[in-house]
């Protein structure tokens, strides 16, 4: 039986009712991630017995094999409904309210019941959702033809710059360029997605939807074939050649009133990750970006990738995974080569965005141990914003914001513009914060887009748990970068 979501919501907001997990950061913002994490705890047993998935969330529990996990989470249909932003965020709070989450498929379960998932009717599953990945906005075969290209870009853009392993063909039909681009009339913006996804269902109901009128920008997207679960340097390979491409065909062209134009970035995730990744070892690339605004970024890796990845055969540590999830441990070295090549702080003028209440993918997340958080040493400009900070206390923006909570945040989408309409790094000082902050999702945003926002976390659990190329050790190190 469906119900209202409002229901589960009052559920959260009694349990959260005196407790300063409810309100904006307080002074002491580790006292209020571990309350999150009792009173997360709690919410999550009211919903898993309101939305009568008791047995799935035990079995969940009694397993670590994904594809069992996996078929688990496609017989979970909606029993609610979502009815207003509000009841959104109390419920996804409730659900990840944990700041040690040591089952993030109970969670997911959790999210499908809620109606907070892509299962929109009795008739689609998570693994045909899935299935629909790569294909339309989300293809990875895009016909992108190489004219007006105004200089070289393949094999190499300059000097210093690594080489790469996959042909220009295939580099380049990644890249998806709507019908309605302008080839350098308005400022190009490539839209990078994170791990498990692709960049036209990352973007497609937050910033590309906000952005796509703007005078300020012209969104195009990455579509990395495998959904960025493949080798992380491979991904950045794919970031490196479009920054390229993109800035080469616009400049010189009919439309462009400049010589060279410049890309600005935009990513989520371990979008972020890559980009960091592409300025430090194709340095071709800093000269032809203006603006770097990553949202969730992990650039110091994440403590939860043994969360994440699970295997039959294994009841302690980290199992098998994916071989981009294995390199973002904390601990990995793919994360200790881009530190000590100097990826530690920007080589372009940045503005990270990130959740310290509570990003359930990455952590550590909060403060200057933020895995978002990026060093100046160039002088090029950074801005770190953490929004719980940056926010009013007690403003609607203050509040709990997920991984992918953070790309309909108001803040987020207020600080994209002015990057994009000032140059250089966002400025909170250009920004009216308690006017921003005031609202759930970045005006322009309805429901229905917070909610298929909401459900990327659900699709990318499914692509996790369907992948087949499954590893105990990362990638070996390209030689470009030992």
């Amino acid at each position: 039986m469906r119900f209202s979501l409002s229901r589960l919501a009052l559920c959260v907001s009694l349990l959260h009712q005196g407790s300063a997990a409810h309100v904006a950061v307080s002074a002491d913002k580790d006292a209020v991630i571990e309350n999150r994490g009792l009173v997360g705890g709690l919410v999550g047993g009211v919903l898993g017995t309101v939305l009568g998935l008791g047995d799935v969330l035990k079995q969940l529990d009694q397993t670590r094999d994904p594809r069992a996990i996996l078929d688990i989470l496609n017989g979970v249909r909606p029993r609610a409904t979502p009815t207003s932003l509000p009841e959104v965020q109390e419920t996804l709070q409730g659900i990840y309210g944990s700041a040690t989450p040591t089952n993030l498929y109970k969670n997911i379960a959790l999210q499908l019941g809620s109606g907070l998932g892509p299962l929109i009717d009795d008739n689609r599953d998570l693994i045909i959702a899935v299935l629909g990945y790569g294909e339309g906005e989300d293809s990875v075969n895009n016909p992108n033809n190489p004219t007006n290209v105004s200089r070289t870009v393949y094999p190499t853009a300059a000097a210093g710059d690594a080489p790469y392993s996959l042909p220009e063909a295939q580099l380049r039909a990644a890249i998806r360029i709507p019908a309605a681009f302008t080839f350098g009339a308005k400022p190009p913006v490539l839209l990078v997605p994170g791990t498990w996804s692709y960049g036209g269902s990352v973007y497609g109901p937050n910033l590309r939807k906000l952005l796509t009128d703007s005078p300020h920008a012209d969104p195009v997207w990455l579509n990395v074939p495998g959904a960025m679960a493949g080798d992380a340097q491979v991904n950045s390979e794919y970031i490196a050649y479009a920054i390229n491409y993109l800035s080469a065909i616009c400049s010189n062209s009919s439309n462009s009133s400049s010589d060279e134009v410049k890309v600005s970035v935009v990513s989520f995730s371990q979008g972020g990750l890559d980009t960091q990744w592409a300025f430090t070892f194709w340095p071709s690339t800093r000269a032809v970006v203006s603006n770097f605004l990553p949202v969730s970024p992990d650039f110091h890796g994440t403590v939860l990738v043994n969360v994440l990845c699970l295997s039959a055969d294994s009841d302690v540590g980290l199992g098998p995974c994916d071989p981009a999830a294995i390199q973002q441990e904390y601990t990995s070295h793919y994360i200790a080569t881009l530190r000590a090549a100097g990826g530690d702080s920007a080589y372009v003028p940045t503005t990270t965005l990130y959740s310290g209440l509570l990003d359930e993918i990455v952590q550590p997340q909060h403060g200057t141990g933020a895995s978002a958080y990026l060093l100046d040493a160039r002088g090029v400009g950074v801005v770190n914003v953490e929004a719980q900070v940056a926010c009013p206390p007690a403003s609607p923006g203050a509040g709990f914001y997920g991984h992918a909570g953070m790309l309909y945040h108001p803040l987020t989408y207020a600080l994209v513009v002015d990057a994009l309409s000032n140059g250089g790094p966002a400025d909170l000082g250009r920004i009216d914060i308690e006017e921003v902050c005031s609202h759930y999702a970045a005006p322009g945003l309805g429901l229905e887009d917070v909610v298929a926002t909401a459900a990327l976390i659900p699709m990318a659990a499914g692509v996790l748990l369907s992948s087949l190329d499954k590893r105990l050790v990362e990638p070996p190190t390209m030689p470009y970068a030992k």
